[in-house]
């Protein structure tokens, strides 16, 4: 499948970040991770595989309908009524997104592409926790000074 570059077709890209004991909910193959979107979402929104190493899901969608916060809710949505059958315990699922500007690091068809939106689907135990972790490493990287030894 080409990347579409029509404007009038949003595309997100999700990746699945699990942070939870299997002891409490399953984890999940890229194959499973997929599928849930692709069972779990309905036309017009369309899901595929994708083959690359960070991402695993690309959700095209019709961007005059939904926008990608609405297609990021769906998305979590969708994961959590799978996953509410499966959980022996306590677990929560955060969507983080944003929209890429700078240049793609891929020429790949299913890397994310200027204009997309890469969205990282975390299962977590704790969500404060999760978000204080992401928080203190991004002080840490803006603390941190590039060196060049030429």
């Amino acid at each position: 499948m080409e990347t579409v570059t029509d404007i009038s077709q949003g595309r997100m890209l999700l990746s699945h970040n699990f942070d939870v004991s299997p002891d409490v909910v399953p984890a999940l193959s890229r194959a499973a991770f997929s599928a849930i979107f692709q069972e779990g979402l309905s036309a017009p929104i369309q899901c595929r595989l994708v083959d690359h190493p960070h991402w695993v899901v690309e959700v095209l969608f019709p961007s005059h309908e939904f926008s990608p916060q609405q297609v990021g809710q769906l998305c979590a949505e969708v994961l959590v009524a799978k996953r509410r059958a499966e959980i022996q315990g306590s677990a929560e699922v955060l969507v983080l997104g944003g929209i890429k500007t700078t240049p793609a690091t891929s020429d790949s068809p299913d890397a994310l592409q200027p204009g997309n939106w890469g969205v990282d689907v975390v299962e977590t135990a704790a969500a404060a926790r999760f978000l204080e972790a992401i928080a203190g490493t991004q002080r840490l990287l803006k603390s941190l000074r590039r060196v060049s030894l030429k």
